[in-house]
């Protein structure tokens, strides 16, 4: 019986403990898998939560029109998949390893039990047996001894001659039971010793290595056992192998699909401002002394002061125009941007408030369809009850338009868009114009953009006391001087003057003209036009 557990039949005791440190192992791999997926979890988590740290806020997603953005982006993506897998790893480790060991482990402690119990069970038949075959021995063996006294006993008697013949007859009866009582003892002795020999042949011969064949047979289930828990153990990593390296796959395509030249036009896109680079500089003679028209009311009319202004302004005319930026919170009119900058964020402004009006009368037309429902059918509802709510979202459209045309206001001042004029008309105050004429023909566009205007030359940063007419659209407004750079004025102008341009709009609203050699000033550019003049470099003819 080679290789059978037969052969250590007298190791009992020895294959108990060994089997007990078998399922003691069981359990502990079984610890050491769920620890494993504890570490698969945290590290999941862990993954996760990086990638969530990462991921781009609101106010980052217009990051994404780069393509080393998106490509990051992508990434975090990826490894939120990628930690989807360690999960996976996790989970499959519960249920294929660690409850299925678990199940296991209290299956073969009861049938490690029962086995036991029947060795335990044979064991004490045996030693029973034995018990009983040692009671026969000295039953037999006292019973022997006390024969032999008593046949001792009966002889000496006999050989005695002053012993009564009836006390001999006594004797010799005495020496003959105790001889009966040693054949009887015998005879039990012989037959426990036969039924002994026969249970303890059966007991380790059968019973034994029977109960041991199934201790064995279960001891090499639980290593064939452990030998599969191992092989799924491989397996479950294994098979997320194919996921991850897709994963990995995807960080290398994203990270092969950036293209710096695109992304660098992306930039230029996003930051061009839309301003002209600054002329050359012209040559001032100071020797030529040149008169510059102020207001009668002007508080700054020094020649020595004009020229000292005129000194500063040619300075600063070679400087880029520069926005500047505002420390706290941006305009609403994104006026702090350049052009082109701010042309984008007026458009997408006006693009989320119509997307706004086109939610809110889609609501409407379901509510007005509800209502109709209820006109029509009393039982589903009170057509009253959604009047409320009508009339929350016919304020809140309305609104909503209000809010679009502001900012289209501000669009169309920004793309250089005039409104339709109307005929020109004749210079009168403010006062008759709003009493005895209608409006010219244009509309909010038109008072936003003066209104502007006018706030802007309002601001006390930008007073220096004189005060000049401006002739709009055939309305008198009278607006402060417009300080740019240092002192330097405005000047006034009617409609259908010839004028010559000195210096070109630069991004301020603002263009230098010349009356004639001696008056020089600013205008705003939004009310002029520019052509060619044979006789010039160039002329401007105010509207």
């Amino acid at each position: 019986m080679g290789g059978c557990w037969s052969q250590t039949k007298d190791q009992f005791d020895n294959l108990e403990k060994h089997t007990q440190w078998g399922i003691d192992f069981v359990e502990k791999y079984t610890k050491f898998v769920k620890e494993r997926s504890e570490i698969e979890l945290n590290y999941a988590r862990q993954i996760r939560n990086l990638s969530k740290k990462y991921q781009p806020k609101k106010k980052e997603e217009d990051d994404n029109k780069y393509t080393w953005c998106r490509a990051f982006h992508s990434t975090l993506n990826e490894l939120n998949d990628y930690a989807g897998q360690h999960e996976l790893i996790a989970e499959n480790m519960t249920s294929q390893i660690i409850a299925e060991l678990m199940r296991y482990a209290q299956e073969i402690k009861t049938e490690r039990k029962a086995h036991f119990h029947d060795g335990r069970k044979a064991q004490q038949q045996v030693e029973a047996s034995w018990k009983q075959l040692e009671s026969c021995k000295r039953k037999f063996e006292r019973d022997c001894k006390e024969a032999d006294r008593a046949q001792q006993y009966f002889e000496k008697l006999d050989a005695d001659i002053n012993v009564t013949k009836a006390d001999v007859e006594k004797a010799r009866q005495q020496a003959q039971m105790r001889h009966q009582m040693a054949s009887d003892s015998k005879n039990e002795y012989s037959s426990c010793l036969q039924k002994f020999n026969q249970e303890q042949n059966e007991h380790y011969y059968t019973i034994i290595p029977n109960i041991f064949q199934k201790i064995q047979a279960m001891e090499e289930k639980r290593i064939e056992r452990m030998g599969e828990s191992l092989k799924t153990f491989a397996e479950v990593d294994r098979q997320i192998l194919p996921i991850i390296g897709k994963c990995l796959d995807g960080i290398t395509q994203v990270a092969e699909s950036i293209e710096p030249k695109n992304d660098s036009s992306q930039v230029i896109e996003s930051y061009k401002s839309g301003f002209e680079p600054p002329g050359d500089v012209e040559f001032e003679d100071y020797g030529q002394a040149m008169k510059r028209t102020v207001s009668e009311t002007s508080l700054t009319n020094s020649r020595s002061d004009n020229k000292a202004d005129r000194s500063s302004k040619g300075k600063s005319k070679t400087l880029w125009p520069f926005i500047k930026k505002n420390k706290g919170s941006n305009p609403e009119d994104f006026s702090h941007l350049p052009p082109e900058q701010r042309r984008k964020k007026l458009q997408a402004k006006i693009d989320d408030i119509n997307k706004d009006i086109q939610k809110e009368m889609d609501q409407r037309d379901a509510l007005t369809k509800m209502k109709e429902v209820y006109v029509k059918n009393p039982q589903m509802g009170d057509p009253n009850s959604v009047d409320p709510r009508l009339a929350e979202i016919a304020h809140n459209i309305e609104k909503l338009q209000a809010e679009a045309q502001k900012f289209e206001g501000w669009l169309a001042e920004v793309e250089g868009r005039m409104p339709v004029k109307s005929d020109p008309l004749k210079r009168t105050s403010v006062l008759y114009e709003t009493q005895n004429s209608t409006p010219p023909t244009n509309n909010n566009c038109q008072k936003r953009l003066l209104s502007k205007t006018l706030n802007n030359l309002t601001d006390p940063k930008l007073l220096n006391g004189s005060v000049y007419t401006y002739f709009i659209y055939g309305l008198i407004a009278f607006l402060p001087i417009f300080s740019v750079g240092a002192n330097e004025g405005t000047i006034s102008v009617v409609e259908g003057e010839l004028l010559y341009v000195i210096e070109e709009d630069k991004g301020d609203g603002w263009t230098r003209i010349r009356r004639n050699e001696e008056e020089e000033g600013y205008v705003p550019t939004s009310y002029v036009e520019v052509f060619l003049d044979s006789n010039a470099k160039g002329a401007i003819t105010y509207i």
